[in-house]
């Protein structure tokens, strides 16, 4: 059964914030393992001004970022994770395969692959529409 997580439950696991928090939902499909998370890119995201204004595309890291936090939403909406705090510790394999511009929905699907003790792998994909716009792993390290 999946849960749905909303933007302002979102705002109270992770300790990100704006301008430096890109997910606007996400729905556990399985609870510390796996999920989808979405974000709505708008023409007012402030990396547009200089990437690039005359014909905006969203960054190839904060495709990443974004991917990561989806991860972060999955793993620390666990109880047991629940207040700590996740850093990138590697970047892994990603590719990209399509420009995201303003107006796209971006839709990450996000799976924790290995988790031993504060160190952790993901992998993602980002969808718009049933393109994959990127794709790739990444390492956490989990500090409290």
């Amino acid at each position: 059964m999946s849960k749905i997580i909303d933007a302002e439950e979102i705002s109270n696991i992770l300790p990100h914030r704006y301008p430096f928090l890109f997910v606007d939902k996400v729905e556990i499909v399985e609870e510390g393992k796996k999920g989808i998370g979405f974000k709505n890119v708008t023409i007012n995201e402030y990396y547009f001004q200089g990437h690039f204004p005359e014909k905006p595309v969203m960054p190839g890291v904060i495709i990443i970022e974004t991917i990561a936090q989806v991860g972060a939403v999955i793993l620390l909406s666990k109880d047991e994770y629940k207040g700590l705090i996740p850093y990138f510790a590697g970047i892994n394999k990603f590719r990209f395969k399509r420009v995201v511009k303003p107006g796209d929905m971006l839709r990450m699907e996000v799976e924790i692959t290995k988790l031993r003790g504060s160190i952790g792998i993901g992998e993602g994909k980002a969808y718009v529409g049933e393109e994959v716009a990127a794709e790739g792993e990444f390492m956490f390290a989990i500090e409290g």
